[in-house]
């Protein structure tokens, strides 16, 4: 799916790239605050550091600015994903890191990643069914490391859909309900707890834990 064109007045591509990131930035913080309808386009500007007649010359709606905030959400995680991989690693290994790395991501990016599950349902279909297909593209990006690194046949075709989205979701996890985690456990022992329950199969790989 092509990615949503959000209308600029401003033809200087590296200007609106920086305002962009400005308005991103400030509409993180009123979202979480306040959620995506009771925010004002007047407070994003105000928040951002510019006047609402200059932030209607990057974007159309306030409808834009969310889909830049979750567009900009997913790139952010999957770059510094990548990023972040040992390319050395193989097996089991590599795929551990795989997912503490991702766990790492989500306590690290954990605003963003609540305005996003909070407030995309807000997006316009088309806008939303992009933003969705970008989720898909991480469970396919999970996918192709759970193939590469792990022994033989061990998991299904099921098995190893079922485990992405429970990598997935785990990630999420600390995100949502770290209110109640936190006062039983640090980010460090929640993701060592998480990756041996998520990698129990390698039962014949000798496992640190």
């Amino acid at each position: 799916m092509d990615k949503k064109q959000i209308p600029s007045l401003v033809k200087d591509d590296q200007l609106i790239k920086q305002r962009r990131s400005e308005m991103i930035q400030a509409a993180v913080t009123l979202f979480k605050e306040n959620g995506f309808h009771k925010t004002t386009t007047r407070a994003l500007a105000k928040q951002s550091g510019f006047s609402i007649g200059t932030l209607y010359e990057y974007i159309g709606s306030k409808e834009d600015i969310l889909f830049l905030v979750c567009d900009a959400v997913y790139d952010e995680v999957i770059d510094k994903w990548e990023r972040s991989i040992d390319e050395n690693l193989t097996g089991y290994e590599r795929l551990r890191q795989v997912i503490e790395s991702y766990i790492y991501l989500m306590d690290e990016l954990q605003d963003e990643v609540l305005v996003l599950y909070q407030e995309s349902k807000s997006l316009p279909d088309e806008a939303r069914a992009y933003v969705l297909e970008k989720e898909l593209k991480m469970k396919r990006r999970l996918e192709q490391e759970i193939e590469q690194c792990t022994p033989g046949n061990i998991y299904s075709d099921k098995e190893r859909e079922l485990l992405c989205h429970n990598i997935l979701v785990t990630g999420h996890m600390w995100s949502f309900r770290r209110w109640a985690l936190a006062s039983q456990m640090t980010i460090d022992e929640y993701v060592k707890l998480q990756v041996k329950q998520l990698l129990a199969r390698f039962h014949d790989i000798e496992s640190p834990f």
